[in-house]
C-alpha cells in the first residue's frame, strides 16, 4: 500500500519511515514524499487542522492515502509559541534556532520549559479522516545549539532526563519518545487493526 508524506521535508520522512520499519505487521506499507512544489497553505489555528489540510491536499493531488505531520514547539515563556508557526518562523531551520535564543535570552533556566508537539492525521485517497494521533514531548530550551542528529529545534531541546539535546542522542532514541513517536502509535495501531497485506 502506497502512502503519501503530506511533506517536502527528508527529515520528516527518515523518521516516519524508521518507525515504520519497527513493526513487521507494517512490512507492506511503502511511504512516499509529496510530489515536489507540494506546499498546500496552511490556514488553520492548531496542529491538527494544519495536518488534515496537508493530508488531504496530498490525497487529491496523487489520489493515494495520505500521511500528514503538522508539529512544533510550544515554548512557556513564549505563551505556547511558535506553536503552528515553528515551521515559518524564519527562513531555515538554522536561523529558526538563532531566534529563539535570540527570544529567549533574558529568561532564567528555570523558566525555559517547551514541548514538541505533534498530530499525525491520516486520510483516505478521496479526502475522508481515517485517524489521528497526538503526541507531546517535554523538554527545555538551551541557550545554544548543540548535536548534529535530528531537524528542525532539535538542537536547543534539552531532554533533563538524557542530560543530552534531542540533537544529541540516536534516532533509534528519539522514536522511542518523541511526540512524532507517541502520535505515530496511534495511527500505527488502526493501520494494524483495519489493514492487511
Amino acid at each position: 500500500m502506497k502512502l503519501i508524506l503530506a511533506t517536502n521535508n527528508q527529515g520528516k520522512l527518515r523518521e516516519m519511515r524508521t518507525l515504520v520499519c519497527q513493526n513487521d505487521k507494517l512490512d507492506w506499507l511503502d511511504i512516499e514524499l509529496a510530489p515536489s512544489g507540494f506546499n498546500p497553505e496552511e490556514t488553520g489555528s492548531t496542529f491538527a487542522e494544519n495536518a488534515l489540510i496537508k493530508a488531504q491536499a496530498a490525497a487529491k493531488l496523487t489520489n493515494y492515502y495520505a500521511l500528514a505531520d503538522d508539529s512544533g514547539i510550544c515554548v512557556d515563556a513564549l505563551n505556547g509559541g511558535p506553536g503552528v508557526y515553528s515551521a515559518r518562523y524564519a527562513s531555515d531551520e538554522y536561523l529558526a534556532c538563532l531566534k529563539l535564543i535570540n527570544e529567549l535570552k533574558d529568561i532564567p533556566e528555570n523558566k525555559r520549559g517547551a514541548a514538541y508537539h505533534c498530530v499525525i492525521t491520516l486520510v483516505s485517497p478521496e479526502g475522508k479522516l481515517l485517524c489521528q494521533g497526538e503526541g507531546v514531548w517535554r523538554g527545555s530550551i538551551i541557550n545554544e545549539m548543540r548535536g548534529t542528529g535530528g531537524f528542525g529545534y532539535d538542537p536547543l531541546f534539552y531532554l533533563d532526563s538524557h542530560y543530552k539535546t534531542v540533537a544529541e542522542i540516536s534516532l533509534a532514541e528519539k522514536n522511542k519518545l518523541s511526540h512524532r513517536a507517541q502520535a505515530w502509535q496511534q495511527i500505527e495501531n488502526y493501520l494494524v487493526n483495519n489493514y492487511k497485506k
